[in-house]
């Protein structure tokens, strides 16, 4: 019935047509060719199993230099040894230290791999202003891991300083490796907010008035999320973390004041 109805409205004189909506554009290769949904899902899931080989690989790696690596962490500790609780804590850290290492080692392959699947989704146009911040999204997350492993001494030395001869500091491994590792994690998947933003602002997405406009929606997740990525229940930890997150927020909007968006 609408459709004769507006076959009718399209005859009259005087009456415009009614416009048909216009298709999204289509999904593209790199190669410019259309990508159907269900070579979409195929392409994931090859980025997937890419990006899982890379970290795989980068955590052999890892389990080669574990000891290494996990002294080096236990370095900001005022001790020269921490204690195991159960049989398979010792097995369960060096897998924690590798699977960590590998992530880190392989943030390279995991950001490419990114990139390919959502390129497809941009136009030309986008992808050449977003394609030149991939590689500055892999400094800004080993920016984070080092700031984490600056703020570490101080994480611990506030959280030890509650210790006394009474309630004595007999340090568990897991318990520290578990607080170390999603502290490093966090500070590096952190660093990537400002890149994310600006890309989004790239292809119009979000504006810089629009982000000042919810910039105490943004204080208060910045807030939530510091609180929960920080599980070690200091204060200096989340302090820094959330603090860093809004200098990074702020001057993400005043860049993208000053790109004209």
């Amino acid at each position: 019935m609408a459709d004769a109805d507006a076959l009718r409205d399209a005859t009259r004189p005087g009456v415009p047509a009614t416009p048909e909506p216009t298709p999204p554009p289509p999904v593209t290769a790199p190669d410019g060719s259309v990508m159907s949904l269900v070579d979409h899902l195929g392409e994931l899931r090859t980025r997937l199993f890419r990006s899982i080989l890379a970290i795989l690989a980068g955590s052999v790696v890892g389990a080669m230099f574990s000891v290494q690596i996990r002294n080096f962490l236990l370095a900001p500790l005022p001790i020269d040894t921490v204690q195991v609780l159960g049989v398979g804590d010792g097995f369960a850290i060096q897998l924690r230290i590798s699977l960590i290492t590998g992530i880190i080692l392989a943030m390279p392959v995991l950001l490419f791999q990114i990139w390919r699947f959502v390129a497809p989704g941009l136009t030309q146009s986008e992808r050449k202003t977003v394609r030149p911040w991939v590689p500055l999204a892999l400094l800004f997350f080993a920016l984070g891991v080092g700031i984490a492993y600056l703020v570490l001494p101080y994480a611990v030395s506030f959280l030890l300083g509650f210790t006394d001869e009474v309630l004595v500091a007999n340090i568990a491994a897991g318990p520290y490796f578990d607080f170390v590792t999603t502290m490093f994690l966090a500070f590096g998947l952190v660093m990537e907010f400002p890149i994310l933003l600006v890309g989004l602002s790239r292809v119009g997405v979000v504006t810089s008035d629009r982000l000042r406009q919810v910039r105490r929606y943004v204080i208060l997740g910045i807030a939530i999320f510091s609180a929960v990525a920080t599980p070690g229940g200091d204060l200096v930890s989340p302090f820094v973390l959330g603090g860093t997150m809004y200098l990074l927020y702020e001057l993400t909007v005043l860049f993208i004041k000053r790109t004209g968006r």
